[in-house]
């Protein structure tokens, strides 16, 4: 058996964009660290809104082929490798906002069955034997049902994986505390004049935010905020980053913090002691 990195993470996304958004800090950090990490997308994102004019055209299958290749050059950017589609390309499709005729397709992943689709995470889980899993809360982190099926999926392949021989053992939610989102918030309305977005979004637009006290982790990427903002520039069909690379908006033009430190909730496995963790593999660089 080839040996495996020290340290592995695992990241489970709905779709392309969402990983660099979330955690692009997070992965570029730990890769250039030597961690192996490891992303899974649940969806080739088919149905989003395509927010440059001359990309407009791309819809449908088209659209996802497109995003791939946006997914594989923020990937170079990060610095990490091994990134997944989940049961292959093209397995999931993209569900469309909640509430649409979208999720009714029954080849989009809201529909799909959970047990089936987390038997194909499983596999990835048993290969990678994870330290770490990231992944969204059970509303998905703002309740698109592509986010909620992916909490879904990504749970229940750590409950089978524990049945079948690797227990995962830290597993966290993609966070922001409630006054860094507001803070933040208050210097990107003070900075909008300069900015080519005319409004910003409120700090309930931003997936994950909750109280503070729920922060149980936060990771310093300070040092990789360029290449965060470069490889969400790489995912040009949905995200717009500001000159200054502290900002970013989606295709609702509404300014929104690019966040460099990024925070995470623990929710299953041993928290380290003392307050805050500074590194999601506190107390578990000892197993195998």
């Amino acid at each position: 058996m080839t040996e495996l990195p020290a340290r592995r993470l695992l990241l489970v996304h709905a779709h392309p964009d969402d990983e660099s958004i979330n955690n692009g800090a997070t992965m570029a950090r730990y890769a250039a660290e030597g961690a192996r990490v490891t992303l899974v997308t649940c969806t080739l994102g088919e149905r989003g809104e395509v927010i440059p004019p001359h990309l407009r055209h791309l819809t449908g299958a088209a659209l996802g082929e497109y995003r791939l290749r946006e997914l594989t050059d923020a990937m170079a950017e990060l610095g990490v490798a091994d990134f997944r589609l989940l049961g292959g390309v093209g397995r999931y499709g993209d569900s469309g906002m909640m509430g649409l005729a979208d999720n009714d397709d029954p080849a989009c992943f809201w529909q799909a069955d959970v047990d089936e689709a987390a038997a194909a995470l499983v596999e990835v889980v048993l290969e990678v034997r994870p330290h770490v899993v990231v992944a969204y809360d059970d509303n998905g982190g703002y309740g698109h049902p592509d986010h909620i099926q992916a909490h879904r999926v990504a749970l229940r392949a750590v409950e089978f994986a524990a049945g079948a021989g690797w227990a995962v053992p830290k597993v966290y939610y993609n966070r922001v505390p409630r006054t860094v989102a507001e803070g933040a918030f208050s210097r990107l309305r003070e900075e909008l004049p300069s900015l080519p977005f005319t409004k910003c979004a409120a700090v309930t637009d931003v997936p994950g935010v909750v109280d503070d006290e729920r922060i149980t982790t936060e990771i310093d990427g300070g040092a990789y905020a360029s290449a965060k903002a470069a490889a969400m520039r790489a995912h040009a069909t949905q995200i717009e980053v500001a000159p200054g690379e502290r900002s970013f908006a989606l295709s609702n033009e509404l300014a929104q913090p690019l966040f460099t430190t990024e925070y995470y909730e623990l929710v299953r496995g041993e928290r380290s002691e003392g307050g805050r963790e500074t590194d999601l593999f506190a107390g578990v660089e000892e197993v195998a």
